[in-house]
């Protein structure tokens, strides 16, 4: 999770196990815009089997479903999902236990490059791609590809962030004069803000460095939000300067 720095670094921010691995968590989002149910992110994918379940250590004490409902919304309720990329545990969720889309009267958004590079995988990137997550989407015509920065309602649009993948998109809100970014696997946790901090799983790290200097200094002088998608602690975090770049911390409520 944090590719080239030495652990003797890195464990300070996330202690891990005595497998080397570090607490995550799922951090899907939901907002609420227009009259509109938008669910960012759709989870883990939960068809894995007991291997799976094994190997990275996973606990459903939590899930969004739950937090949905506390909030009145159950899943015919959401309009719009917003794919960040088409990993699985990021799209997880998209497709039911019997492969139905898990939000039948949603439109599910994913950039162009993303879609192509999930149908052409290789060597590095196909066990992160799992067909039965997305492809029961196509199949239901419930996609809707975009290409590039693209509003979806007012005051909210998704924005290209390469660098994990070529195909992957943050989401932006700006609302009441205020600006929310959901940064996808560009700043995983609040652990990874740190220019460096560059996961090994990145398929392009040099411009995953390159999106964090363009991007970070931007949302700094904005005072934006910043939601991660694996951070097991911090749900919303403000960007923090330092001699080396940028901190998150725990927002303010």
């Amino acid at each position: 999770m944090f590719g080239t720095i030495p652990r003797v670094l890195w464990e300070k921010v996330a202690p891990p196990d005595e497998e080397n691995r570090i607490q995550l968590r799922i951090n899907p989002l939901l907002i609420r815009l227009g009259g509109k149910n938008v669910l960012v992110e759709t989870g883990m994918w939960d068809r894995g089997g007991e291997k799976f379940e094994q190997m990275y250590a996973l606990e459903r004490d939590e899930t969004f479903f739950r937090g949905l409902r506390d909030v009145g919304v159950e899943p015919d309720d959401i309009d719009l999902v917003i794919n960040t990329h088409l990993h699985f545990d990021h799209c997880g969720r998209n497709t039911g236990l019997t492969g139905e889309p898990t939000f039948p009267n949603a439109r599910y958004v994913v950039q162009k490059q993303e879609w192509h590079d999930a149908l052409h995988t290789h060597e590095r990137s196909r066990a992160s791609y799992i067909a039965d997550t997305f492809m029961p989407i196509h199949e239901a015509g419930l996609f809707d590809l975009v290409d590039g920065e693209t509003e979806l309602l007012p005051g909210l649009s998704v924005l290209p962030l390469p660098g994990h993948n070529l195909g992957q998109q943050g989401v932006v809100l700006r609302s009441g004069g205020q600006t929310l970014v959901y940064v996808a696997d560009l700043v995983p946790t609040t652990a990874h803000a740190p220019y460096p901090y560059v996961m090994g799983y990145d398929l392009y790290p040099v411009t995953c460095l390159e999106q964090r200097k363009k991007y970070l200094p931007q949302w700094f002088g904005e005072g934006a939000v910043i939601c991660t998608p694996h951070d097991p602690k911090v749900a919303f975090a403000t960007l923090h300067e330092t001699k080396r770049g940028f901190e998150l911390k725990a927002a303010e409520d």
